[in-house]
């Protein structure tokens, strides 16, 4: 026979293997030495929350690191979580990435389409196809639609976007001691209880030594991208009890004295160089911090604990990447792994003037500081959702202004630590250069060498915004790579070009035409302190035209007019998932965003099919957690609903003894308006008890999503939780039925013309 071929393959084929020459596709392969690259982000950490950037946190790790390595003092990120992770794993400006803003919403315009869009390629993506890199994450993703985040679709899920690995929540944050929903790879972790002493950023950091140990055994001459995403300091605040305890009493004098040590401490390491001015107090309309000394005992109290609790949390990123450093060294890695550690954002304001101890519903119902005061020794463990009052969070950016959401300078000046030991010569230098977390991606891609594709599955790819800058990490006296960029967020507007900032600090439901923009040199004025536009008024003019051309190239308009309605526009709401679901026994948990559609601004029913049996005792369901939830349990022969408002108030509906051979449950929540519930329990149709005025649920809260015969995770009665666990029922139960009801009278889906016509006014 005449040996012939197929198509496409470069080997013979004869009639045996012995008579026939095989052809070996190649694997794309890192050239050799290529490094390891690891990607430390944390959650919500200022500028100054780091022992080498000026902190009083005990950070001995990261100190370390930054020693071998160097420090970016004039790092910058966008001033909101899941646009910087679009940014840093794309390039690309993240409007132009399909996520301007957190993805939370879905207005339908490409700029907020709360996934990453078909034609941005990720790090992963990249680093895997063109150089053979293994590639793991772990921690909070945060880049893809919240309605997408129960069983998908999941083309905007990590396994879809490169990585090989994943472990941690698909969404914004959790629970840190009792996380509602954890994802391995595509799969839902089923967990019905965690140990006592569970912790999250440990658990993540467990997972991710795993992870390269697992990587490194397999292949060792493969190299591993490895993105650690923690969700600390995000809200809610919650620490071990050792960390907080660690720092109890350290914040006793307040934010006005931490800040004032925290410049002086960096102006000694170095970080604030000689020129530097510390802003005053924030003091701008819905922004301002109280002096400290003005505030009650009882306020100074309270908030000292929050700060107490914070700083333990970062205290444990420490530890933990402690840890991680640890197991490199140990595999012998350390010396040729680019070790990145930044923040997403500037510190989170969204504690606002009083903090709290209910973050899933504060924004929505306000301070409640009597609620805090009574469960301050709970705060930072697993029955409280805290956020700390932004007073801290001023503290947290020192020297800037302003904060997280924010396009001043406190909203995305972040601190960057980059150690090379094989690649960078440095020994705790800074680099002073304006740099954006858009340059990673080039960088890395540099350094590596490997080129960016230029179409994805097809579709051509945007250009990156980002520009390498290994010359700057070499060179400390290098001139910057990144000359300029535009920023958007929540209608606050910048653009930095040559050392020029404009901005502006948009107030919610207020023209954007009239809105003042300011302007700073910040070379010579970094914390924003001499706004020279009226001396400038043509640099100025420069840049907000230069502005106004990148918004449109970059899909940020349409701009958010402050009305809400991109939270509400949401045709999912009003299509399959507002539809009755029947959720058997055995389900896993019914993921949080779809869970709160069937109760979300409406009336609904719950019906429980079962067979009751003398004796019979346990959770028929459970929708939510600490931080506010309801369940319908039996409990010595009575059959109870339990409404947890999430601010450590318990209301108890007691329907009475529930009868051997009940095969019917029935809890009927109405919503007249004024965000109430009322409720009637039934026992096989008849009304058993009636309650009204429970607190609505809706946003956030519940967190955790539906559990069918058991309380699984963070539970809705603590008190029920210690004594009886996830407390399964153990009788016979079928099946869960929600029928949602009519909107409330004042829900969102009624006002949706009257927030259009608001929204025009501001055009």
């Amino acid at each position: 026979m005449t040996q012939r071929t197929y198509p496409g393959f470069d080997g013979t084929v004869g009639r045996t293997f012995a008579g026939s020459e095989g052809s070996w596709p190649e694997r794309p392969t890192a050239r050799d030495g290529a490094p390891n690259i690891v990607i430390v982000l944390a959650d919500d950490l200022g500028y100054a929350d780091l022992g080498c950037f000026g902190s009083e946190i005990d950070t001995p790790h990261l100190d370390a690191l930054a020693q071998r390595g160097i420090r970016g003092t004039n790092f910058h990120v966008t001033p909101m979580c899941s646009p910087t992770r679009a940014a840093l794993l794309t390039g690309v400006e993240p409007h132009r990435a399909g996520l301007g803003t957190v993805a939370h919403v879905d207005p339908g315009f490409p700029g907020y389409a709360s996934e990453l869009a078909p034609d941005v390629m990720t790090m992963a993506e990249i680093l895997r196809d063109q150089a053979g890199y293994a590639t793991m994450m772990v921690g909070k993703w945060h880049l893809a639609k919240d309605s997408d985040c129960a069983d998908g679709p999941r083309h905007s899920w990590p396994c879809q976007r490169g990585f090989d690995r994943y472990y941690g929540v698909i969404d914004a944050f959790t629970n840190m001691h009792q996380p509602h929903r954890l994802v391995q790879d595509n799969t839902q972790v089923d967990v019905d209880q965690y140990p006592d002493d569970y912790y999250f950023t440990d658990d993540i950091t467990d997972h991710a030594i795993s992870m390269v140990r697992s990587a490194k055994s397999a292949n060792p001459a493969r190299p591993f991208f490895l993105y650690l995403a923690h969700g600390a300091v995000h809200a809610p605040l919650q620490a071990r009890p050792e960390d907080i305890e660690k720092y109890r009493g350290r914040y006793d004098a307040g934010w006005d004295v931490l800040r004032a040590e925290r410049f002086a401490r960096q102006q000694e390491l170095g970080v604030a160089p000689p020129g530097v001015e510390l802003a005053p107090r924030n003091t701008e309309r819905d922004h301002d911090v109280r002096p400290w000394d003005e505030l009650s005992p009882d306020e100074q109290r309270l908030f000292a604990r929050h700060m107490e609790v914070y700083a333990g949390m970062v205290d444990r990123i420490d530890q933990n990447l402690g840890r991680l450093v640890q197991s490199l060294e140990d595999l012998g890695e350390l010396d040729n792994t680019i070790f990145v550690f930044t923040s997403d954002n500037g510190a989170s304001r969204e504690g606002e003037v009083a903090g709290t101890t209910a973050y899933y519903v504060h924004l929505l119902q306000g301070d409640d500081l009597d609620a805090d005061l009574a469960r301050i020794d709970e705060i930072g463990g697993p029955t409280t959702t805290p956020h700390y009052p932004r007073g801290w969070s001023m503290a947290s950016n020192t020297p800037f202004r302003l904060y997280k959401i924010n396009t001043h300078q406190g909203g995305h000046s972040v601190p960057l630590i980059v150690s090379w030991p094989a690649g960078i010569e440095a020994g705790g230098d800074f680099r002073r250069q304006y740099q954006h977390v858009t340059d990673l991606l080039p960088t890395f891609l540099e350094i590596v060498g490997v080129d960016r594709p230029t179409t994805r599955n097809g579709v051509p790819l945007v250009d990156v915004q980002g520009t390498s800058f290994t010359s700057v990490l070499a060179d400390a006296d290098a001139p910057s790579t990144h000359c300029e960029h535009v920023v958007e967020m929540n209608g606050h507007r910048g653009y930095y070009r040559d050392g020029w900032h404009a901005v502006t600090l948009h107030h919610p439901m207020t023209s954007f035409t009239d809105e003042t923009w300011e302007l700073y040199h910040l070379d010579e004025d970094p914390t924003e302190l001499h706004d020279l536009a009226e001396t400038h008024p043509e640099k100025l003019r420069e840049l907000t035209d230069a502005w106004e051309t990148a918004a449109w190239e970059n899909r940020i308009y349409p701009l958010d007019e402050g009305v809400s309605l991109k939270y509400v526009v949401r045709p999912e709401r009003n299509e399959v998932f507002a539809l009755p679901v029947r959720i058997p026994r055995d389900t896993p948990t019914l993921e949080r965003w779809r869970s709160v559609q069937l109760i979300w601004f409406r009336g609904f029913t719950i019906t429980v099919d079962l067979d009751h049996g003398a004796g019979d005792e346990g959770v028929l369901v459970a929708h939510g957690d600490q931080g506010a939830g309801y369940s319908l349990y039996v409990r010595g022969g009575e059959l109870v609903l339990a409404h947890n408002d999430g601010r450590g108030h318990m209301t108890h509906v007691n329907a009475g003894v529930i009868p051997a051979g009940t095969r019917q449950v029935t809890a009927e929540f109405t919503a007249p308006g004024e965000r109430v519930w009322d409720v009637q329990l039934s026992i096989d149709a008849t009304v058993r008890a009636e309650h009204s005025g429970l607190p609505m649920l809706f946003g956030m809260a519940p967190f955790q999503g539906i559990d069918v015969g058991i309380d699984r995770r963070s539970p809705v009665s603590w008190e029920i939780y210690q004594a009886h666990g996830p407390f399964p029922y153990a009788g016979s139960l079928t099946a869960v039925t929600y029928t949602p009801g009519e909107p409330a009278p004042d829900a969102p889906v009624h006002l949706m013309d009257m927030l259009r016509d608001l929204g025009r006014r501001y055009e």
